[in-house]
């Protein structure tokens, strides 16, 4: 069985990388820079995991934040995959608008603690077996 492939889209960053932690549990991790880069990716690539940051920009008509796109490309290509996403503390009442439409695995406040990261990680392994 080949290892489960974990989709990290880093749009922003300012955060550790934390593909070091996504091998030493197993996954191989990939990395996009946007949510259109992860749409292609998306296209040839099952992930188990996505990891996103939830950026929210009050000038979208059609959407809450950048999610929806990627929530799209993932009902579409991967519905099976778990998503965690990354996200400053005052945006959580807007991802709450998100979480209500799709599901994700859980989130992380900036500064993201590489010790929940993990816990969240290791849960969705669980949930796979």
């Amino acid at each position: 069985m080949s290892s489960p492939k974990l989709l990290s889209i880093i749009e922003l960053g300012g955060y550790p990388d934390f593909s070091g932690l996504y091998r030493r549990l197993g996954f191989v991790p990939e990395k996009v820079h946007s949510v259109r880069q992860a749409q292609a990716w998306l296209k040839k690539n099952q992930p188990a995991i996505v990891v996103a940051e939830f950026h929210f920009d009050p000038e979208l008509r059609d959407r809450v934040s950048n999610l929806e796109s990627l929530f799209a490309a993932l009902q579409r290509f991967a519905a099976h995959a778990r998503v965690i996403v990354f996200i400053e503390k005052a945006h959580r009442p807007r991802l709450e608008k998100v979480m209500q439409r799709h599901p994700i695995l859980g989130a992380l406040d900036y500064p993201v603690s590489e010790g929940l990261l993990e816990r969240l990680l290791k849960q969705a392994a669980v949930a796979e077996t």
